[in-house]
């Protein structure tokens, strides 16, 4: 059975599909000796090259399929090597053998809270994917007076240079003087959206975190800086809201490997141990010096 190329990729850990659909038009895939183009559909005995490097593809129920929250703290970019020398998103995540971590969507340099990867090019494309309708909700504080007004044309929708944007829905997440938290929630991810609509109210946001994504919650675990594996079954779940079979094997994974030689009171390598030295941004849920505001969390929300 022939499959799309850059499908194939993607799956392969390559890179997003959409990543791979740049790479076939510059030139950079290979399929038996060829030159690839966009539109091109391969069969499992292809020789696929990218980069003048051979790629390993397996068939999609076959894949190793792993998945990490990164809690970002701001000043990261979501790039893998930036040009300026800023530090980067794929920085403090764990090293991989024969494939690499591929970011589900991206959040600004001022932007923290969580980051999805993982290694399966069509799971981070379905993820991400306008049409699989998965929502953001982010923790946003706000400079200025809110008004009625203001949370329903935010609602209704804004007219925005790139189109037509709105929330789903806002939540009050209390607050006092001048500025004020809100929870709010999106069906898209464009750049900037969630400061950009709050600015067409002449709104200033100084604040802003992504604490869910689909049904992904940031957990209190996942310390700023930190990342943290989501077992089989939580993977399983995940696919299944984007039309995934995922086969769980009853692996250990790496996460969990890390936390039982902790227990353990054996010495931890790797990413886990060098984020121990380095520091750890203010996180509003895991702070004990109540260094700001915390907001308010509503106990029941429509979006959730």
């Amino acid at each position: 059975m022939d499959e799309k190329l850059q499908k194939v990729l993607a799956r392969a850990g390559v890179g997003s599909r959409r990543e791979m659909e740049n790479r076939i038009r510059e030139g950079r895939v290979l399929v038996n000796g060829n030159v690839a183009t966009l539109g091109d559909r391969v069969r499992p005995n292809d020789v696929i090259e990218f980069d003048g490097v051979e790629v390993k593809t397996t068939a999609s129920s076959e894949v190793e399929r792993r998945v990490i929250i990164y809690n970002k703290p701001e000043g990261e970019v979501c790039t893998r090597k930036d040009p300026e020398g800023r530090p980067t998103v794929f920085d403090r995540l764990p090293k991989l053998r024969g494939s690499r971590w591929i970011a589900v969507g991206r959040l600004d340099i001022n932007t923290s809270g969580l980051l999805l990867f993982t290694t399966d090019g069509e799971l981070a494309n379905r993820l991400m994917h306008p049409s699989t309708e998965i929502d953001r909700e982010y923790l946003v504080r706000v400079m200025g007076n809110v008004t009625e007004e203001h949370i329903e044309n935010l609602k209704k929708g804004v007219l925005l240079e790139d189109g037509m944007a709105q929330f789903t829905d806002i939540v009050d997440g209390g607050g006092e003087g001048i500025n004020h938290w809100f929870y709010v929630c999106l069906m898209e991810g464009r750049n900037r959206e969630v400061r950009r609509l709050w600015e067409s109210q002449e709104l200033k946001v100084n604040r802003l975190k992504r604490v869910r994504f689909g049904p992904v919650f940031l957990p209190s675990k996942a310390k700023v800086g930190r990342w943290v594996e989501m077992d089989e079954s939580d993977v399983s779940a995940l696919c299944e809201v984007v039309g995934l079979e995922h086969k769980i094997t009853g692996l250990k994974s790496q996460q969990e490997k890390h936390d039982r030689r902790r227990q353990s009171g054996a010495r931890v390598t790797g990413s886990v141990a060098k984020t121990k030295r380095r520091e750890k941004g203010f996180d509003w849920q895991a702070s004990e010096k109540q260094q700001e505001f915390k907001p308010r969390r509503p106990g029941r929300r429509s979006f959730r």
